[in-house]
């Protein structure tokens, strides 16, 4: 829960300005510079393809090249294992789409081909049929007659059909695929529901909430002293009446892609760069051969302890957020190397973090009273795979079991050349010219918007989400804040931020020039929670992404308690709304605020008050600003969502040695993706 899916909300709610249609290969920057990076590579629907540049990996002696190839390999041998558990049709929906890519013989240019190539990019885009961000099924804008002749006119046995006729797969395929009550919630988080009945992710089976809370409940009873992250690598499932864990492992549930890790690790741990990467690799191929979380526990801590190495991986199950009970994990990958200059901002932060845990407005009984361990870097990725691709997250801290961050330390990261790629996006964007208060607000963003999402990013991550401590006694937060956990960690370490922007202690350590980056900042975050970010969601919807409800919880709240002194409003100039910023520094101190509740409510276990405070100010969208919103919008033309075509790591070789490793930077969206699925897809249909 600890990894930032900021997916650029806080930059500017993720938008552009161009021109795209799908399909269309990326034009040049505007730079004069002809070898300039193309970071443009494809729009449609909602989204905005990006690519982003892999600087210095030519330099890197061979060694360090080579071990980044073999665990970039053993990151896309996990890719199916993220579509698995995000629906358990998700795998034959992807080798039916590959497969008439591939073989279709009929007329390719017709407008109904061209829109089931946009459902092919959207369902790549997504791992799935779900909306990557909003959760919600979506349908094919072809009809389904057209799908049927396109999977009539392939050739059969590149397709799913289990022995099965092609008329029977297509009656099996039809609801799957365009009936909108049929599984339409990957993650719901509703108030009132059955969760675990409500989700159609396949982590449970033939399960209810109340079981499944039951059955870890009485699993920690069983052993109180067991400080794992129960459950978090495994389906539960109820077979002939009893409740039994299948869990994700070598000889359990996707055993054929988690050998395949192993054996890419297991080259990985041949070249580390030093004997603690090798332990750090060593024990998380123990871990994917005994599937114990404490094996996982054991791997965390000494990944922790690997500061020196220049190449770096996060592989396994890490986030819960596909999961409304926020107890299981989703497979990812994140491969990169440590950006030795631009790590100097960030380590200055993290230099201080006992200063900002003193100085915090947090109570004195909920603060760390000696904080250690934190580590901190800029990395350029060099291939990203699962859960964190084709969108992206721009920070990571890492460990999130929270033993291990008290009494081991974290690692915090800034995706460097990710925010580069998003950098150049918005420079182009006029989203704040639409949304901006006024010329004042507008031109501040324009100058430091950049730098103060980099360093918003900076103190979440390497202050806001290793400050802090729950009280002794009190269980996890999946088990006391259960559904808006996730909602209130990720409101909690943004608050940490907001809060310090706005402090001369920054301009002090010389990570910003003056107090006018963090008014900007101000600005952009409050405008995206409270506006811009609705973009995101259809008319009559509330939020349920708990990143989307933490910016628009701590927004609505600063501005309810701003109407007392004014020192925030919302103001309607010729029938557009804007939200104005009256007074910074009391803003701020409505922040802090704010953030020694949410840690009072972490720190002491507070579900109702925590529940209130999301249900309240998180959750509910006023429906004529948001149509407001909208309108704006569509006037200005821009994409809400970013993501990633990945680099490709090609190996030189002379015999069975690897001479080199060079990099490509492929531009076609779906090429990339059926590649994938020939070279990566190791699991069966249904698992």
């Amino acid at each position: 829960m600890k990894k930032q899916i900021y997916f650029l909300l806080i930059l500017l709610a993720a938008s552009l300005l161009f021109s795209f249609t799908p399909g269309q290969q990326p034009n040049k920057t505007t730079s004069k510079d002809p070898a300039a990076f193309d970071y443009l590579a494809d729009r449609f629907a909602d989204i905005q393809v990006l690519r982003y540049e892999v600087t210095g990996f030519e330099k890197l002696p061979l060694k360090q090249k080579e071990l980044a190839y073999y665990l970039y390999k053993a990151g896309l041998c996990g890719r199916d294992i993220f579509y698995d558990q995000k629906y358990k049709h998700n795998l034959r929906i992807r080798k039916t789409l590959e497969g008439i890519l591939e073989t279709y013989k009929g007329d390719k240019s017709s407008d109904d081909y061209h829109k089931f190539e946009n459902y092919c990019r959207r369902f790549f885009f997504s791992n799935g049929n779900h909306h990557h961000y909003a959760a919600d099924k979506f349908i094919p804008e072809c009809s389904y007659d057209y799908f049927a002749r396109l999977v009539k006119n392939s050739n059969q046995s590149t397709l799913p059909l289990e022995g099965k006729s092609t008329d029977d797969f297509l009656k099996m395929m039809q609801p799957i695929l365009y009936d909108p009550n049929v599984d339409k919630k990957e993650v719901d988080l509703s108030a009132g529901v059955d969760h675990v009945k409500a989700s159609c992710n396949n982590f449970y089976e033939n399960v209810t909430e109340k079981e499944v809370e039951k059955f870890y409940a009485d699993m920690k009873d069983a052993n109180p002293a067991d400080r794992s992250q129960l459950g978090f690598n495994s389906k539960l499932v109820k077979e002939n009446g009893k409740i039994v864990e299948k869990r994700w492992m070598i000889g359990g549930m996707y055993s054929p892609a988690i050998e395949k890790i192993v054996y890419w690790l297991e080259k990985a741990s041949a070249v580390a760069e030093n004997a603690r990467q090798k332990s750090a690799i060593d024990k998380l191929i123990g871990f994917y051969r005994t599937g114990d979380p404490k094996d996982f526990d054991d791997y965390c801590v000494a990944w922790v302890k690997d500061t020196a190495s220049r190449i770096d991986a996060v592989n396994g199950f890490i986030e819960v957020y596909a999961d409304a009970l926020q107890k299981k994990a989703g497979f990812e990958s994140v491969v990169s190397m440590k950006d030795m200059e631009a790590t100097k901002r960030i380590a200055a932060i993290a230099s201080q973090a006992q200063w900002f845990e003193d100085h915090s407005t947090i109570m004195n009984e909920h603060k760390k009273k000696e904080v250690t361990g934190i580590t901190a870097k800029v990395i350029t990725v060099i291939g990203e795979v699962g859960d964190a691709a084709p969108a992206t997250p721009i920070g990571i801290n890492l460990p999130n079991n929270e033993w291990i961050r008290q009494d081991s330390g974290s690692k915090s990261v800034s995706l460097g050349n990710i925010v580069a790629a998003y950098n150049f996006a918005n420079s182009r964007s006029p989203l704040i010219d639409e949304f901006g208060s006024g010329k004042e607000v507008i031109e501040r963003v324009k100058k430091y918007g950049a730098l103060a999402s980099d360093l918003h990013v900076d103190m979440h991550e390497v202050i806001g989400h290793a400050s802090g401590k729950i009280n002794d006694g009190i269980a996890p937060t999946d088990v006391t804040l259960k559904t808006y956990a996730g909602t209130l960690e990720e409101g909690r370490a943004d608050l940490v931020a907001l809060y310090y922007i706005m402090d001369p202690k920054l301009v002090e350590i010389g990570v910003m020039p003056s107090l006018e980056v963090g008014k900007a900042g101000y600005d952009k975050y409050i405008m995206n929670g409270l506006m811009t970010q609705l973009n995101r969601i259809k008319p009559g919807d509330n939020l349920e992404e708990a990143h989307m409800r933490n910016r628009q919880m701590n927004s609505a709240w600063v501005l309810e308690k701003g109407k007392t002194d004014k020192s925030i409003e919302k103001v309607v100039r010729n029938g557009k709304t804007y939200i104005v910023i009256n007074d910074y520094a009391k803003v701020r101190q409505h922040f802090g605020e704010l953030l020694r509740e949410i840690q009072r409510i972490k720190s002491e276990g507070d579900s109702l008050a925590g529940k209130n405070l999301v249900e309240t100010f998180g959750v509910k969208v006023d429906p004529e600003l948001h149509k407001e919103v909208l309108q704006r919008y569509a006037k200005i033309n821009v994409a809400p969502y970013y993501g990633f075509i990945q680099p490709k790591l090609i190996p030189e070789m002379k015999g069975d040695k690897i001479t080199n490793v060079r990099i490509e930077y492929p531009t076609d969206f779906i090429k990339q993706h059926v590649e994938y699925g020939k070279e990566y897809g190791f699991l069966p249909i249904s698992n």
